[in-house]
């Protein structure tokens, strides 16, 4: 039945219009739930009015049974979790315990028993139950692998939460900290009796037991260290008021990691996490949640300046063998603590001593120490530290500057040789300016050092990100003894702070039971040798194989964009480019519509078009089919312009190779390409045996999309750039194996998909529907002559605390984008959040049993992982999907956040570890499931997408990573739309 446009009114919408302008807002206004911690926004009812064609909520279809979580909370209809509106298409569902009736008409007869609401998408976090585990999965080779998860037996004692209100009020954790150690210091014997507090440096102390007191106020005195050792030191006066505010219940606590309730006590679980992390911030650097030292192992340079320092990461997990530590090793790039003119020779690398700076230089130094702390060294035993604010125009020698009221100037040579007797050496080095703009303070470099323990946040060059790579790459026998002896090292058994609260730490790794689930049997062409596939320990190959749907390319041409490559050396590689292709199982015509046309980089957009006008004359108005362009191997933002003129403007489709893999021109490479250009033409490389016979449970039964969908946000620094969203969706069935893809700007760092679905007014047609959900199901439709029966939505890049409001909001928009298509139309929906930023590791049992593990050391394909270090009550497992290259592998997390479809462990872990085979741009299965990652490949293209405004003078790698892009303007949402993907360009996989 084709999909029927409904009528573009918004009161046919079978679900609540939520109104998520603004995470941030919503953060703020969401009260706290009593059941719950964390809890998703509030959604006032749009209509008090019960709707007319809705039928009673129905619980999420057999998912919500043996929840834990207080009756209280389920008993009320209204506040039951509604997963599916039913509508007069279906039949109502009224599972035991729903308190309510339903008329044949479908309307409801108790309307008061609803709280009045419209039914639909649950509108409270009481309501918003995730998926409970069904089962535990059994598919697979049972083994035994190791986690870096510690288990840390929980506390039998009481945990008080204090108020903590210093004054005047300090913006420093540091000082605050200062402050409380003081504190303690001074009256742990007496006031505090006895006790050892924990605190989070802002408003929070907790305690082992109640303190002698429920209020009380305390004076502290701290002496300014960095005010120098003989000079007179500042003292400041603090009073702290500490108040009782409540007691954790650890009751709660114990319930919820033993599986009796669902909700998870996240006051407990900050305590303990507080409380373990309060001995390492007295001896580390903290950085969010990992700790830095250079004396955990030496530094290494990274070049320009930076070093890298080794570290770990430390997170309390609430998990079904009880509480765990989860320990990892860190490393991130810090500022050297050079002096600042060994600082600048370094980033500049060259010597800066001889010779004034360039007006380049210049730019670089100021954008380099914009933020950075420096410290004095012309003072003797005086270190003052100051924030460097900007850098002057002229050289220390010009500078003059007002030494009193009157405006006499002095210069700054004469001021720091009468002052501090130190003769300024390089007067032709500008000085740095230190505090506010306002009130210039002038320092020279070489009176400056840099301050240790800065980390570096801005982006690193691509040396530098090598260098890094080459410090953090462990391989996992390396990694597990280094997570050992820092597990040693801090000690936990002797922490105070631990010993103070009752908390143990095992120093053994967690053992767990793993299952290895086998690789699927792959198709290719019958035309080929070798027919079908078994891929072995995640790879295989080409040889003798056919794709099993090789498209033809009849109509292409070639730019050469690069000076080193000559034109013979340039149709030696397009012939074997073409060969490969043949070989491979597509038909590709030897011949270029035109020959092979040179051009300047910095020409590119006359060159596309000139190719583009002259190839459309020459095949008398016929469209190019595939533009191949060589590039430099350094090709700056070469790369995005093509993407964005091709894709958005012209709408051809490009394959990109560099020089070197011209020069060196290697059958596997060439391999590689062929499946790209494949699937850019619209074709398929392999297919799963197992869809084409229809036997992949809860997708072969009934048409099903599968989508993908990605957030990327703009680099640390960039506070202007929006983020881009991207969703791709099957476009093929049963197969699944083709994903068009969509993209949008939206706000900046907004994570919500604001796009999935969105309407607007237009002064002929009314409320017209739109957004990324639609077009992809329409597009679907299309391709494949029937509408989806069924959703299993991927969701990459949600972090744990944003569960709620991105399930909330996002199942919300598909639910509106499907009921937008059709009444009653309401397709169930699995949507599974799937995360590679975690800092779980899984390790072989035995490394020396190579039956176990991959060439590199690490765990099998296919292992995965779902009790034990899991979550005590939801559907969420660890799969790793892929083999090892170098380094320890690092496996998906994959929560399934609600399921209407009903998966057993087994069905969702085998689908998803099976997809992970039909990746199309290698041989190989990959570490995320392939929707996720083509959803990130082209959200990552779009970034190429946004107009250059202006260029900086930054080092850059490839693809204009680096330019400040013009988004602002003046609409509603001030960010400036993408432009348009052309029609023929999104049909495809262009992002491969």
């Amino acid at each position: 039945m084709p999909i029927r446009q409904m009528k573009e009114s918004s009161e046919q919408h079978l679900v609540i219009k939520t109104q998520l302008q603004n995470t941030m807002n919503l953060v703020e206004r969401t009260p706290k739930t009593s059941q719950s911690g964390k809890g998703p926004p509030v959604q006032e009812p749009q209509n008090t009015k019960p709707h007319s064609q809705t039928s009673p909520t129905t619980k999420n279809r057999g998912r919500r049974r043996g929840r834990g979580g207080r009756k209280s909370d389920q008993g009320d209809a209204c506040m039951r979790p509604s997963s599916r509106p039913c509508t007069v298409a279906h039949k109502p569902v009224n599972p035991a315990g729903d308190l309510m009736a339903t008329a044949t008409d479908g309307s409801i007869e108790d309307g008061d028993s609803l709280c009045q609401m419209e039914l639909g998408f649950p509108t409270s976090s009481k309501s918003l139950n995730f998926a409970a585990r069904p089962g535990y999965g059994q598919l697979g080779i049972k083994c035994i692998v190791k986690a870096n998860h510690f288990f840390a037996e929980l506390p039998d004692k009481d945990l008080n939460q204090y108020d903590v209100t210093i004054t005047p009020e300090v913006p420093s954790r540091t000082v605050n900290r200062a402050i409380m150690a003081e504190l303690v210091r001074l009256y742990k014997e007496s006031d505090l009796g006895m006790r050892l507090p924990a605190y989070d440096g802002r408003k929070s102390l907790y305690t082992a037991g109640e303190l002698p007191f429920a209020w009380k106020e305390f004076l502290i005195k701290l002496i300014d260290e960095e005010d120098g050792i003989n000079g007179p030191k500042r003292e400041r006066e603090y009073k702290v008021v500490i108040k009782f505010v409540a007691r954790a219940n650890m009751h709660h606590l114990g319930q919820f990691l033993a599986g009796k309730r669902a909700d998870a006590p996240q006051e407990a679980l900050q305590i303990l996490d507080i409380v373990l992390r309060e001995l390492s911030m007295k001896r580390f650097c903290p950085i969010g949640r990992s700790f830095f030292s250079p004396n955990i192992r030496a530094p290494q340079r990274l070049g320009e300046g930076l070093e890298s320092w080794c570290g770990f990461y430390q997170s309390i997990r609430p998990t079904q063998m009880g509480l765990s530590l989860n320990i990892d090793m860190a490393s991130a790039a810090f500022i050297e603590p050079l002096p600042v003119i060994e600082f600048v020779a370094q980033l500049l690398g060259k010597d800066v001593l001889s010779r004034p700076l360039s007006d380049s230089d210049r730019v670089k130094v100021k954008k380099a120490l914009r933020g950075v702390k420096v410290e004095v060294t012309h003072r003797g035993n005086v270190r003052r530290k100051y924030r460097v604010s900007g850098l002057t125009s002229q050289p220390t020698r010009e500078l003059v500057f007002p030494v009193d009221d009157n405006s006499t100037m002095k210069s700054v040579v004469e001021y720091f040789q009468e002052m501090y007797g130190f003769t300024i050496q390089h007067t032709h080095l500008p000085c740095l300016q230190v505090g506010n703009q306002k009130k210039a303070n002038y320092l020279p470099m070489e009176a400056c050092k840099i301050v240790e323990g800065q980390r570096y946040t801005k982006r690193l060059n691509e040396r530098q990100i090598t260098n890094l790579l080459k410090v953090t790459c462990q391989r996992p026998r390396d990694r597990e003894n280094d997570i050992l002896q820092t597990v040693q090292h801090n000690a936990y058994y002797q922490d105070p702070y631990a010993k103070e609260f009752g908390i143990k730490i095992s120093e053994k790794l967690a053992c767990v039971e793993a299952r290895i689930l086998p690789a699927p049997w792959l198709k290719y062409h019958e035309t080929g040798k070798e027919k079908d596939c078994l891929p072995q320990v995640g790879q295989w190959n080409m040889m003798n194989k056919k794709m099993i749907n090789g498209m033809t390319v009849s109509r292409w041409a070639c730019i050469n964009f690069s000076r080193n490559v000559q034109e013979s050396v340039a149709r030696g590689f397009c012939n074997e480019l073409a060969q490969s292709c043949q070989i491979s199982g597509m038909e590709f015509n030897p011949e270029p519509v035109i020959p092979i046309y040179n051009a300047k980089p910095e020409q590119v957009e006359k060159a596309l078009k000139h190719v583009y006008h002259v190839s459309m004359n020459k095949t008398k108005g016929k469209d190019l089919e595939l533009l191949l362009a060589i590039l430099p191997d350094n090709n700056g933002s070469l790369y995005g312009d093509l993407k964005r003129i091709c894709e958005t403007d012209l709408g051809l489709i490009s394959q990109c190779c560099l020089t070197k893999h011209v020069f060196k021109i290697s059958k596997q490479y060439l391999a590689n390409v062929a499946l790209k250009i494949n699937v850019k033409m619209g074709g398929r490389n392999t297919v799963l045996l197992d869809a084409i016979s229809c036997r992949i449970p809860l997708v072969s039964d009934i048409p099903t999309i599968i989508f993908g969908a990605d957030v990327t946000h703009p680099e640390n620094g960039e506070d202007s750039s929006p983020s881009i969203a991207a969703v791709v969706a099957s476009q093929d069935w049963p197969e699944v194996t083709k994903y068009a893809g969509l993209v949008c700007a939206q706000a900046h760092r907004q994570e919500l998909i604001q796009d999935l679905y969105k309407t607007w007014q237009d002064p002929v047609r009314g409320t017209v529907s739109g957004g990324m959900i639609r077009d992809l199901l329409i597009s679907f439709r299309k391709a494949t002559g029937q509408k989806p029966l069924r959703i299993i939505f991927y969701r990459d890049g949600v972090s744990e605390g944003q569960f709620y409001q991105v399930l909330l909001y996002e199942l919300d928009a598909i639910r509106k984008a499907c009921a937008s298509l059709e009444p009653n139309y309401q397709p169930p929906v699995t949507f599974i959040v799937v995360q590679k930023r975690h800092h779980t590791r899984l390790f072989a049992n035995n490394h020396r049993d190579r039956s176990s593990t991959d060439k590199s050391g690490n765990i099998l394909p296919g292992t995965v992982i779902d009790s034990k270090i899991c979550h005590p009550t939801e559907f969420d497992f660890y799969l790793c999907s892929h083999a090892g290259i170098q380094g320890t592998s690092r496996p998906a997390h994959y929560h399934v956040l609600w399921d209407e479809n009903n998966f057993t462990a087994d069905g969702i872990q085998s689908l998803t570890n099976n997809l992970c085979y039909t990746y199309a741009r290698c041989t190989r299965s990959v570490s995320v499931v392939p929707p996720a990652y083509y959803a990130h490949l082209a959200a990552f293209r779009a970034r190429f997408y946004m107009e250059p405004e202006m260029q900086d003078n930054g080092s850059q790698g490839s693809g204009g990573a680096g330019q400040t892009k013009r988004t602002r303007t003046a609409g509603e949402s001030g960010v400036r739309p993408l432009p348009a993907l052309k029609d023929n360009v999104k049909r495809v996989m262009f992002y491969c």
